[in-house]
């Protein structure tokens, strides 16, 4: 590590859990991000100024408008331009010393498969049960620790699945196929400070996992009620009838 880096992330080396041994793991470990919306964002943007080596960005939208309430990533001169090429272009400025690949597509199972087992840790920050079911599986699949969050009004929800450790349970286990509701942001709206909480939860939590320090929030869901500020925690129950996991 040069003199550079030990100054651009001499405050969390300070911190005895990280030192320069989990400083090095952040900057070996490689993170699949699905989203760059209001989660994304934050995720995003907190992971590599941390110093994680290598972001695996996906999303195939475009910067819009309404997007900027939330979405702090981009900025206003960059509507209409492909979220991936905003983020990346923002993200290189935080820190030019990362690697950044962008995907613009949406990921096929093989493809998906394959960037799960390369990656240390998924991050969900997508905005639909069929991708969390998907990431779920490519995760549990290829033994990758899934950092799964969800936002929408002023509700929002944290939590780790870990399919390294077999008494895990996954995504799967917390939601079934049958979900009815597909209730989103645009449809119901959201509080923008709130999208900020919970992705920035998601980065720690991620951090913690590619150092092993600390304790995660697997087996736990962590619910946020931003209007009358609660927290509460839910705790998660391996399902011995679960489809994916068992």
């Amino acid at each position: 590590m040069n003199d550079e880096q030990l100054l651009r992330y001499s405050r969390q080396m300070m911190l005895p859990e990280i030192d320069a041994a989990g400083q090095q793991k952040l900057n070996e470990a490689r993170v699949l991000i699905i989203g760059l919306g209001g989660l994304g964002s934050p995720v995003s943007m907190y992971l590599a100024s941390a110093g994680v080596g290598h972001l695996v960005l996906v999303d195939f939208d475009k910067v819009d408008l309404s997007n900027l309430q939330r979405q702090i990533v981009h900025t206003t001169p960059n509507i209409d331009r492909p979220k991936i090429d905003s983020a990346r272009e923002h993200l290189q400025a935080l820190n030019p010393e990362i690697k950044i690949e962008c995907i613009d597509h949406v990921l096929d199972e093989n493809e998906l498969y394959d960037q799960a087992d390369k990656a240390t840790v998924i991050v969900d920050a997508s905005d639909n049960f069929k991708t969390r079911f998907a990431l779920n599986e490519a995760s549990v699949k290829t033994g990758t620790p899934l950092v799964s969050g969800a936002a929408i009004r002023f509700e929002g929800q944290v939590s780790v699945f870990n399919p390294l450790d077999k008494g895990s349970p996954c995504y799967r286990c917390l939601y079934n196929e049958d979900v009815a509701t597909q209730e989103t942001c645009t449809a119901n709206g959201v509080v923008a400070p709130l999208l900020g909480i919970i992705g920035s939860i998601q980065a720690n939590e991620t951090m913690k996992l590619i150092m092993g320090i600390g304790e995660t929030l697997q087996g736990k869901l962590l619910l946020m009620d931003a209007l009358h500020m609660e927290w509460n925690q839910a705790i998660l129950k391996k399902d011995p009838n679960c489809p994916v996991c068992n």
